[in-house]
């Protein structure tokens, strides 16, 4: 595929507007056409660089929520831009297939990033641009998903298309990292942090998925956190209302999904790779596989590097929090959160993690160490997990042990990661080739840490998938 040249920012016609994936172009390159009554902010979603660690740093930008009616969803606008999510009545995983798990509820236009500035906002955050080659359109899907316990929802994600794209697209799932606040998702995000997998791969030609996950970006309630069962869902169900959007513009998909992912994303990757093979979805199979920098084994390598102060004591207190409130939620680990978080911050830890608040705020309002935070009851639950916690961590750390991939696969990891224990990559690997597997695992030096690896591992998964694609033909 050969560079277009596209219109300036004046609005001047060009080429890439008679593609059928185009949004128009828009004075400044904020969000375009949305569901909000107002623009997100005066400041251009890739305006300014992130920090070493973006996974706790985000941006304080106003967000603008209106009420919306979708599938059983309502949303009733707050003050202070709050929001109350309700779901319709608890229905049947039946149910939910018969109104149609995956197809569109809604589908909203972002906007149109040009080759150019797509290459600029990456470069300037440490992103590898040699392969940006197309201007890339941004979309919000709103779709039909179940929730953790199976019952009919919504989810909101992001899918990114070359405008100039062939007319069958091969396609990239990227599954991402752990973000705290609900708007820092995919297709809510305006940093580039949040999009810049689908930048990438997208100007290179494939069609992107990046779902926001249960309970994040536009979607209803909390989110499940490290819940493979339904980030999987989450995942499979945007790949199918992908599929249906570009149908409709002429385009098909290939068959054949190159999944990625990210730190909490990578386990959602292997999951959703898994559900692929086992024929979960008529038409989509997996391709390759290509995780990066995951937390794979998080009861035998994770809690233990947490508790034993090998990682980066405040991403230790948020991951430690974040298990405890989010699985207490699922899977009832324990009675009160005075049992395992200490007195100071008993009764605000769950209100703070429940996805409204922005990260400076949760930072401002956690402590700084673990034996600040938890209880001699709570340090002890996550050093011996028993009964529904040791349950639950099993299903997590399952994404590797309880099945044998049948295609390649491409683990990421960097050896200066302080955030998701390195060992847990070693422990996937040994895992899959017990099984027959040949996996290949490529190591970033000490001198890369947990978003770096992101950063490099996209890079890489790139050249791969395009490498496989190629051989495909």
């Amino acid at each position: 595929m050969t560079k277009k040249r596209t219109a300036s920012h004046d609005g001047a016609q060009s080429r890439f507007a008679k593609s059928p994936f185009a949004t128009p172009r828009i004075a400044k390159p904020t969000f375009a056409k949305s569901l909000f009554a107002e623009a997100r902010s005066a400041k251009p979603p890739f305006a300014r660089p992130l920090s070493a660690r973006p996974l706790f740093v985000r941006s304080t930008g106003r967000r603008i929520v209106v009420g919306l009616a979708l599938a059983g969803l309502f949303v009733v606008p707050l003050a202070g831009g709050a929001r109350a999510d309700t779901l319709a009545a608890p229905d049947t995983v039946a149910a939910a297939d018969a109104r149609g798990r995956g197809t569109l509820v809604d589908v909203v236009d972002l906007r149109t990033v040009s080759a150019a500035e797509a290459a600029r906002a990456l470069a300037d955050d440490g992103w590898d641009a040699g392969a940006i080659h197309d201007d890339v359109v941004l979309r919000r899907l709103v779709y039909r998903t179940v929730d953790a316990h199976g019952r009919p929802s919504t989810a909101t994600g992001l899918l990114a298309l070359p405008v100039h794209g062939e007319r069958r697209l091969r396609v990239v799932s990227y599954t991402h990292g752990t973000e705290l606040y609900r708007g820092d998702a995919p297709s809510t995000s305006d940093e580039t942090w949040g999009i810049a997998p689908a930048l990438t791969y997208a100007s290179a030609g494939f069609a992107v998925t990046m779902p926001d996950y249960l309970g994040q970006g536009e979607g209803p309630g909390p989110h499940p956190w490290m819940d493979i069962p339904s980030e999987t869902t989450a995942s499979l169900d945007l790949l199918r209302a992908a599929r249906e959007f570009i149908g409709r513009h002429g385009h098909t998909t290939a068959r054949e999904v190159y999944v990625s992912g990210f730190s909490q994303g990578a386990s959602a990757a292997l999951g959703l790779a898994r559900a692929l093979q086992s024929g979960a979805d008529p038409w989509f199979r997996i391709g390759a596989i290509a995780p990066i920098s995951g937390a794979y084994d998080f009861g035998g390598v994770q809690l233990p590097a947490l508790l034993g102060r090998e990682l980066a004591d405040k991403p230790s207190v948020l991951y430690s929090a974040l298990l405890l409130v989010a699985y207490n939620r699922l899977h009832h680990i324990y009675d009160t959160p005075a049992d395992v978080f200490r007195k100071r911050y008993a009764d605000t830890i769950e209100g703070l993690l429940d996805g409204s608040h922005r990260d400076e705020e949760i930072l401002k309002a956690t402590p700084d160490s673990l034996d600040e935070l938890l209880t001699e009851e709570g340090r002890a639950l996550l050093t011996r997990p028993t009964g529904a916690l040791a349950a639950a961590l099993r299903e997590t750390d399952a994404v590797c042990t309880d099945w044998r991939p049948r295609v390649p696969v491409r683990l990421y990891v960097a050896a200066g990661d302080d955030e998701a224990a390195p060992a847990n990559t070693a422990h996937c690997r040994a895992a899959m080739r017990a099984k027959g597997v040949d996996v290949r695992v490529t190591r970033f030096g000490a001198d890369v840490d947990h978003a770096g690896s992101n950063r490099l591992g996209t890079a890489a998964a790139l050249r791969w998938f395009r490498e496989l694609a190629g051989r495909a033909g």
